[in-house]
């Protein structure tokens, strides 16, 4: 039954400010593999959003200024692609804390003309000489966080330059040259500042200040040395970024893997590198041999049915595709139409599901360069339906669930890692007047990356995503996701795209929030085909998520009877701030709806 008191907006609780967190070494847990960790990513204020309704084409994207951009783009006769390009340009001068050049991320594409999915894999890739103790303190445990974004560690040789060229390449309308047009305008000549990006940058200052890169681009410095971060309303001019950005128009992204603009990058590493100590060498960094290497990988899309729909998402690099189809083909065992959004059972249901989704994600996957990844048997409809088995409608599973043994596993066996899982990263979802479909999610990791900048743009920490620990405690055995030279961190991003029975888009989702994107995700699927929710009612949802442990219930005035009806089936409930950032088209008999995460700044236009 419909309650209406879940449809009030979620208060935002009190936080303690990221840095001291950071800084009281809250975010490292070593041995606590399924720690919950807060997000870099700071909830805005919850700003309930009207439905956007348009008839042929459709933008969503997380600030106002991309979403105008890449609008520009379709209104010049652009397709979808081409709109993307310039939302993920205008996205890393304004957004700079969660995406940008120095990032990576993938891409789903429907191209209705050869009725094909391409998605593609933009994701970061360790050095050649990186090892798997990369991350390991001199006591072979885990290091802190920050001692792991030193003198460069942390940056993986960014793919957002190569994805956004192969992109146009192959979907492209426009000159190359006008998609940056919007960008280059608008760091030459300012922009405003929003709040969401003064509030995290005066939230990190005490880690920020001391990295000479950021002080450079986001401080003001007074006559007393004192240093202040921008503030909300103030013109922003980046003319660093400008002039790399006219060079990438006129040269493309050759400059940046062959050229000078990635010189400049491995100059800028190797300029801040660490020294070597008697008891271990130096992380090796990114260097010019492996800029010239990178490749944009096509990967196969994973696709699954669920009831009447085809839903197809991001396969490994990225776990969030697995982990998403595998919770909605456990969920198909329910009747979540008949419970409906009002029924704390249908919430536990998708609570049961996450657990064995994320078990399953977290033992076998990882870059399928270097492992053999079960794809299809963890999507095997059979297992799928073994697994579904283990919930209880009535009760809850006590403690961490084991991963299953799904059919066709092959090769080695894995072990369980540890990894820090903080990311900051931006969601867009696009369609043009001839149905080109694109789902893109794009990140720098953490917030501002590793801290370091080049060239007007932040670089990625994106390594941290591997699993710190290279061999499972106890047992010995490898860890999928261990660092290894050339290979790519598991991500959860997962750009996602449903299709009706025609074979037609009727839904493109995807979020930004680390691990929890999964869970996001899933839930918003759940919404708009099972629940028949509009596009905004999906996306202003409560968030749940559990990741194998305690179950995380987003804060809010509607929160206590849903908490209490959770723990009545043996959830332990945690009520925290789940900063998601789901940027949703469905398409509807009459045309487009936009769907705009409230939790952030994001904006839907469409003609």
């Amino acid at each position: 039954m419909h309650n209406p008191a879940w449809q009030h907006a979620p208060a935002r609780p009190f936080r303690r400010p990221l840095a001291a967190l950071l800084l009281a070494g809250a975010l490292v847990l070593p041995g606590m593999a399924g720690a919950q960790m807060p997000d870099p990513e700071l909830a805005s204020p919850f700003n309930p959003r009207p439905l956007v309704e348009a008839k042929s084409d459709m933008v969503v994207a997380a600030n106002p200024l991309a979403v105008e951009a890449g609008h520009e783009m379709l209104r010049q006769g652009g397709s979808a692609v081409d709109a993307a390009i310039a939302v993920q340009l205008v996205l890393g001068l304004v957004e700079p804390q969660s995406s940008g050049l120095g990032g990576g991320g993938y891409m789903m594409i429907w191209d209705p003309a050869a009725k094909a999915l391409i998605s593609l894999d933009g994701r970061e890739t360790a050095p050649a000489g990186a090892k798997a103790d990369r991350f390991l303190g001199p006591d072979g445990k885990p290091m802190p966080l920050m001692r792991a974004f030193d003198g460069g560690r942390a940056v993986g040789t960014p793919g957002i330059p190569a994805l956004l060229a192969d992109a146009h390449r192959r979907f492209g309308k426009l000159p190359w040259a006008t998609l940056f047009q919007p960008a280059i305008r608008l760091a030459r000549d300012g922009f405003t500042v929003t709040p969401r990006l003064s509030l995290l940058l005066t939230q990190l200052t005490p880690l920020l200040k001391d990295r000479p890169d950021m002080v450079a681009l986001f401080f003001h410095k007074g006559p007393d040395g004192v240093l202040t971060p921008l503030q909300a309303g103030e013109t922003f001019r980046n003319p660093a970024l400008a002039h790399t950005m006219e060079v990438l128009a006129a040269q493309g992204a050759d400059a940046f893997y062959h050229g000078a603009l990635g010189h400049d990058l491995t100059r800028h590493l190797a300029d801040g590198a660490l020294l070597p100590t008697p008891a271990r060498d130096a992380p090796a960094l990114v260097t010019d041999q492996d800029l010239a290497a990178y490749q944009v990988e096509d990967r196969e899309p994973l696709c699954a049915p669920y009831r009447q729909w085809k839903v197809c998402s991001m396969g490994p690099s990225s776990s969030g595709g697995i982990a998403i189809l595998e919770m909605l083909g456990l969920l198909e065992h329910f009747d979540m139409k008949g419970l409906g959004q009002g029924s704390p059972t249908a919430w536990h249901l998708m609570v049961e599901a996450s657990r064995l989704a994320y078990a399953d994600r977290d033992l076998y996957v990882g870059d399928p360069a270097f492992i053999k990844v079960p794809t299809k048997g963890l999507l095997d409809r059979e297992y799928l339906a073994d697994r579904a088995r283990q919930i209880d409608p009535a009760h809850a599973a006590q403690g961490p669930v084991a991963a299953g043994t799904p059919p066709q596993k092959q090769g080695a066996l894995y072990g369980p890692g540890w990894q820090a899982d903080i990311p900051s990263t931006s969601h867009m979802s696009l369609m043009d007047k001839d149905g080109m479909s694109v789902s893109f999610t794009t990140s720098v990791e953490f917030a501002f990356g590793s801290g370091m900048a080049v060239d007007g743009y932040v670089l990625n920490n994106q390594l941290t995503d591997f699993s710190f620990i290279p061999t499972a405690a106890g047992t010995g055995l490898p860890v999928a996701n261990a660092v290894a030279p050339g290979k790519r961190p598991r991500s959860s991003m997962a750009p996602t795209i449903v299709f009706d029975q025609a074979g037609k888009p009727v839904l493109v989702v995807g979020s930004p929030g680390g691990p929890a994107i999964i869970g996001y995700v899933a839930e918003t699927i759940i919404a708009a085909l099972d629940w028949g929710l509009d596009a905004q009612a999906a996306v202003s949802l409560p968030r749940i998520v559990n990741r194998n442990g305690t179950t995380a219930l987003e804060s809010g005035p509607w929160a206590p009877p849903l908490k209490a009806g959770l723990e009545a089936l043996g959830q332990t409930v945690e009520l925290k701030s789940m900063p998601s950032g789901l940027h949703v088209i469905k398409r509807t008999a009459t045309g487009l709806q936009g769907g705009v995460d409230p939790r952030r700044e994001g904006l839907a236009a469409g003609d």
